[in-house]
């Protein structure tokens, strides 16, 4: 690796009960099997995989982004036993405004276990700590109650609704924008 996140990206972030880290090439297949579920990728902007060679795409894309200084995207890694639960990024940077775009999926099997909460208040203090952003947003599926809980109890605030911004697969979806400032920020919530 080299580019603009080295530095967070040199060694795995160790938390309570998960690790966050670079996502590698050897990652493919858990992300295949996350990706690939329909009731996992029921909310995303993207259909549910259907073949490994989309999961193969994945990583590499993560791994240019790394590069380019676009997105960070981390493995939610089980410290317990080495599984990847799921992923989180920021992506969408604005270098001016100092803001960027929150992201997460958590694989079917480890949903209401406080994994990716804990993931996400560690990406939360990166965001507005070494990388010094002022502002971050969510975009997400205004059907999906989980992940607003979990946006809510981060300190994100509703800002909007769109309707009908997203046809993935067929299927017109609406938006619910989230966001949070730094000065809002509790590291402990």
């Amino acid at each position: 690796m080299s580019g603009p996140f080295d530095t967070l990206l040199a060694a795995p972030i160790d938390l309570e009960r998960v690790r966050l880290r670079a996502i590698m090439e050897v990652d493919v297949d858990p992300y295949f099997a996350i990706f690939s579920d329909a009731q996992t990728a029921r909310y995303l902007s993207k259909p549910p995989m259907t073949e490994r060679a989309q999961a193969e795409d994945f990583v590499a894309r993560v791994r240019r982004g790394y590069e380019t200084g676009s997105a960070i995207s981390l493995a939610v890694e089980r410290k317990a036993d080495g599984a990847v639960l799921g992923e989180c990024i920021l992506f969408n940077f604005n270098a001016q405004c100092r803001r960027a775009e929150i992201g997460y999926t958590l694989g079917r099997a480890h949903w209401s276990q406080g994994y990716m909460r804990e993931a996400l208040m560690a990406l939360i203090g990166i965001a507005f700590g070494p990388l010094d952003l002022n502002r971050l947003e969510a975009d997400i599926d205004p059907r999906n109650d989980a992940s607003a809980r979990i946006l809510e109890r981060l300190g994100f605030t509703k800002e909007g609704y769109l309707p009908e911004r997203w046809i993935v697969a067929g299927v017109v979806s609406d938006t619910a924008l989230y966001g949070l400032l730094r000065k809002n920020w509790r590291s402990s919530p």
